[in-house]
């Protein structure tokens, strides 16, 4: 029972104890914290989120020759799990076939149709040639017929010689005539025969390039690594469903990740301290204390407006220096860009600055002082004059500093 009552009194106390603190604003002198002013080099930097990817990928392509096949998209029925590690060789999607399939059979069915027209051209051409034949040969003998008859009518009137003779000649011409018509139909014969022979063969070709571009429709690696999904213009990723085209058939990719580099965006009001070859401390968000470094290798000209971004953006490239096996594609990155080194200065956290009445100040001992500053990056503010180095200030404000006495900056 006593150390019940012990318990609740000491909770009273500290339920008392902190109704005081934040009646009293939760902070005191004792809990503000100080600061020295340091000297050094300062850095002015640019902080961006970026993405890592291969400097070079190997690209896994689809089926070639979609577009002789008249086939201009294709799905992407089944994938293996994008980051898969796969040896050469090994399966790694599935595309859609339903489209080349139903070409398939519709070819299948079309030559099966010249085919038919093949063989049944081949046939009527021959009765023709042949029934064309037997009435040259015919015509032969009615000429030997009718010149047998002219010589045995050489003791006949001059009449029935001339009859004859007339007789003989028609018999001469019509062959010759005959002869002719043969030869004219026979080219004709052959350039039909020639003409559903070239659509046939046409097909065939045609349906075993359906047969070859199907065939490829099962895709694998070409070497060994680790895939990764392609993105789409938007920046989604190109899993189960997704199309490729006739014009742009990549369905995946094997990065290198010897050489990695980190896409980034600078806003269009800092894209004029960039510049190529300027260095990058770099982080991964999955790994915060792995450091890397980096330098800036290229940077665009034209800026770009994202989804859900108010201010342009330009895209730049940030080559990795280091070799981490840990390192994956899309990972995402803290880039740190360096944009310029000022030697030998006096700086302070950007916290500690406070102004009043066109006064710039920081607050150290019991008084406020005047300072001049300088140059900032995101963190901290050179210090022209009012400090000096490991002199102390205040990060936060004590209760009633802004009342303190300001002491000027001598002129």
């Amino acid at each position: 029972m006593k150390r019940k009552k012990m318990i609740i009194g000491a909770t009273i106390v500290v339920v008392l104890a902190l109704i005081y603190w934040l009646s009293s604003g939760g902070t005191s002198d004792s809990q503000s914290i100080l600061v020295a002013a340091k000297k050094g080099d300062f850095k002015i930097t640019v902080t961006t989120s970026g993405e890592l990817e291969a400097k070079s990928s190997l690209k896994i392509y689809g089926p070639q020759g979609l577009q002789q096949v008249g086939i201009w998209r294709v799905n992407i029925e089944d994938i293996i799990p994008d980051g898969t590690l796969v040896d050469s060789g090994q399966y790694v999607a599935r595309l859609d076939m339903s489209e080349i399939s139903n070409k398939i059979k519709d070819k299948e069915t079309e030559l099966e149709k010249l085919e038919t027209q093949v063989t049944k051209t081949r046939i009527d051409t021959s009765i023709e040639m042949r029934a064309a034949r037997d009435e040259l040969l015919n015509m032969r003998y009615s000429v030997e017929e009718k010149k047998i008859i002219l010589e045995q009518s050489k003791y006949e009137p001059p009449a029935t010689i001339r009859q004859n003779e007339i007789a003989f000649e028609k018999a001469e011409r019509a062959l010759e005539q005959a002869v002719k018509n043969y030869q004219l139909k026979l080219q004709k014969n052959r350039a039909s025969m020639q003409d559903v022979t070239a659509s046939y063969d046409q097909a065939k070709r045609q349906l075993e390039s359906f047969v070859e571009v199907r065939n490829q429709f099962t895709i694998t690696a070409p070497e060994r690594g680790m895939l990764i999904y392609r993105r789409n213009w938007d920046g989604k990723k190109m899993g189960v469903g997704a199309q490729i085209s006739g014009w742009d058939n990549v369905v995946a990719t094997l990065p290198d990740l010897s050489k990695m580099i980190t896409k980034t965006y600078v806003n269009e009001i800092d894209i004029s301290k960039v510049k190529v070859n300027q260095k990058v401390d770099i982080s991964i968000d999955a790994f915060p204390d792995k450091k890397l470094s980096g330098v800036v290798t290229e940077v665009a000209n034209i800026g770009e407006q994202l989804s859900g971004a108010s201010a342009k953006v330009f895209e730049v490239t940030i080559a990795v220096n280091e070799f981490d096996s840990i390192l994956r594609p899309a990972m995402t990155t803290k880039n740190v860009i360096i944009t310029a080194v000022i030697p030998n200065q006096l700086y302070i956290p950007i916290e500690a600055i406070h102004n009043s009445d066109s006064i710039t100040w920081v607050a150290t001992g019991k008084k406020r002082r005047q300072v001049l500053i300088g140059e900032t990056n995101e963190n901290e503010i050179v210090i022209r004059k009012g400090l000096k180095e490991g002199e102390q200030v205040y990060l936060t404000l004590p209760t009633g500093a802004e009342k303190w006495p300001i002491e000027k900056i001598e002129e």
